[in-house]
């Protein structure tokens, strides 16, 4: 049968089957590859955008803005807070608008909260509600992992569903790096484009008794072009393939039980990623910025997204090979351990301790990597395609509440007991649990759904 675009709609595809060898390698393999790496662009920036915000903050105290250790968590805790939200509703979009409109759209609507960041910063009296605002505001970054995944998804035969869901989403990931490795050198002179906004004027930056110019603003502002390139390129260059569904129809999804147990493997894989990558910088700040020559948080903060990024890419294909539950196994053991670990190396005395303290926080990264690219590989294989891609979208809202959750819990943790120790050790506790519903429904032999 012939591949055609339809000529009613340039937007939908007519046919779609992946399954099919022949259509595949003549007609569906170039177009999912293009898809995937122009919505991997766009989610990258996503990321960029939606972690921003925890760059930005630990810079806020010293340009004069007056705000408590607890109100800069909470700062951190937004984008979380909306990220996840708003992806319970992305989760439902993709078999409505389409991948062509719904990378198009939610990329420009990334434009507000890069553009408010950019104007509020230049003002150090500007309201904390207005901060927290545009904090929400950022987790419109969060939300386009719910639409962007699951569509991306469609394209694939299932045999490829570990390798391009994990080239997708750890490429994705590499924003959170991105932004905090960027972050600490753009904002070390003006831009072009801040003169033209009349964001020229840099803040005045105190550490000590140094004072220095910093163009803070840029953090944001530097990604305004990227934002339009990727809008530009999606509208352009994407399709749409005709998996159609209207919301009620996709609410079939909850009443699976393995809709729940995927859900949580998540939360501990992929919530454990994005609140740790979140928290990381203000963690170093408030558990190490006491000591003389205290590092800087943004030069290793950057470092733990790295490194889950790099093994969600890393181990997409392994999934592929060796299945996803036997990998989900290892890394909820090894977050169980690196816990229980760093709960006993966040009450420093002294600076000699930070290289064990990252080394920790590192190996969370390390283990959550794995278990980011598993689980995806996982959900392809419980349910078939339409389910899986709302599955997908389902437990990435879900796991999206991780920098909410763990900036609001540790600031809690921290207020009251003065470590995070307590965090994480409850963590490791919940890790627990996710191991042995893992080994129980998919990884054991003779279990239920093995994957």
């Amino acid at each position: 049968m012939a591949f055609r675009i339809s000529t009613k709609n340039a937007t939908w595809l007519e046919r779609w089957e992946p399954e099919d060898p022949a259509f595949w390698k003549g007609v569906g393999q170039p177009l999912a590859w293009r898809t995937l790496w122009i919505t991997t662009f766009n989610l990258t920036l996503s990321f960029i955008v939606w972690f921003m915000v925890s760059a930005i903050v630990v810079r806020l105290p010293g340009i004069g803005f007056r705000f408590s250790t607890t109100e800069l968590f909470w700062l951190t805790a937004m984008p979380g807070l909306a990220g996840g939200t708003l992806r319970i509703v992305w989760t439902f979009l993709p078999p409505i608008l389409g991948t062509r409109h719904l990378v198009t759209l939610s990329t420009l609507l990334l434009l507000i909260p890069v553009l408010g960041w950019s104007y509020a910063i230049g003002n150090p009296h500007t309201p904390y509600w207005v901060m927290l605002l545009l904090a929400l505001l950022a987790g419109l970054g969060g939300a386009n992992f719910s639409g962007f995944m699951p569509s991306t998804s469609y394209f694939f035969p299932k045999r490829l569903q570990g390798t391009a869901l994990g080239l997708q989403a750890g490429l994705g990931n590499f924003g959170v790096s991105i932004v905090q490795f960027i972050a600490p050198w753009v904002v070390g002179f003006p831009l072009f484009l801040s003169g033209l906004l009349g964001l020229g004027i840099p803040q005045t930056f105190i550490k000590g008794e140094a004072s220095n110019p910093i163009w803070l603003h840029n953090a944001a502002l530097v990604w305004t072009l990227f934002l339009l390139l990727g809008a530009f390129l999606a509208w352009n260059l994407l399709k749409s393939v005709p998996v159609r569904a209207n919301f009620r129809e996709q609410f079939d999804i909850f009443r699976d039980k393995h809709t729940w147990v995927m859900t949580l493997l998540y939360i501990a894989t992929f919530g454990s990623f994005s609140g740790l990558s979140a928290v990381f910088p203000l963690l170093i700040r408030q558990l190490y910025g006491r000591f003389e020559g205290a590092p800087d948080p943004l030069t290793y903060a950057f470092l733990g997204p790295l490194v889950g990024s790099l093994l969600r890419v890393a181990f997409g294909p392994v999934a592929d090979r060796v299945g996803g539950a036997v990998l989900t196994q290892i890394s909820t053991l090894g977050l169980l351990g690196s816990a229980l670990a760093l709960g006993f190396f966040v009450t420093p005395n002294s600076l000699a301790e930070f290289p064990l303290f990252v080394g920790l926080m590192l190996s969370l990264f390390f283990f959550a990597g794995i278990g980011n690219a598993s689980t995806f590989k996982q959900i392809p294989m419980i349910f078939p395609p339409r389910k899986a891609g709302g599955v997908i979208g389902w437990t990435a809202a879900v796991a999206a509440y991780g920098p909410f959750l763990f900036s609001v819990m540790i600031a809690w943790v921290l207020a009251r007991a003065g470590s995070p120790a307590p965090f994480l050790f409850g963590l490791s506790a919940f890790y627990a649990l996710c191991a042995g519903f893992n080994w129980h429904f998919y990884a054991r032999k003779g279990a239920e759904k093995p994957c």
